[in-house]
């Protein structure tokens, strides 16, 4: 039987199957962006496919914290937008 990899949300902790999590990425550039293949180079970062997670991640500042990096609001807008279209 294969081993299924799991990730844990950044904002609500809970473990779930990588597939089933949208992983954010930051490159060597530092730019974020949304990676759907999941095998993007970067640091990589998981949320739930859940607009409420979404909103706690920024509220508790998980991304700053586990991208290690600062993160403007217009990038969180663009992340949103992605998210909303890829639903």
């Amino acid at each position: 039987m294969k081993k299924i990899p799991m990730r844990k949300c950044i904002a609500c902790g809970v473990q779930k199957p990588k597939k089933e999590l949208i992983r954010v990425v930051k490159n060597k550039e530092n730019e974020v962006s949304v990676d759907f293949t999941g095998k993007a180079n970067g640091r990589g970062a998981y949320i739930c496919k859940d607009k409420n997670c979404f909103d706690l991640a920024i509220k508790k500042n998980a991304f700053n914290r586990a991208l290690e990096t600062k993160i403007e609001d217009e990038v969180f807008e663009k992340l949103k937008e992605r998210l909303d279209e890829h639903e």
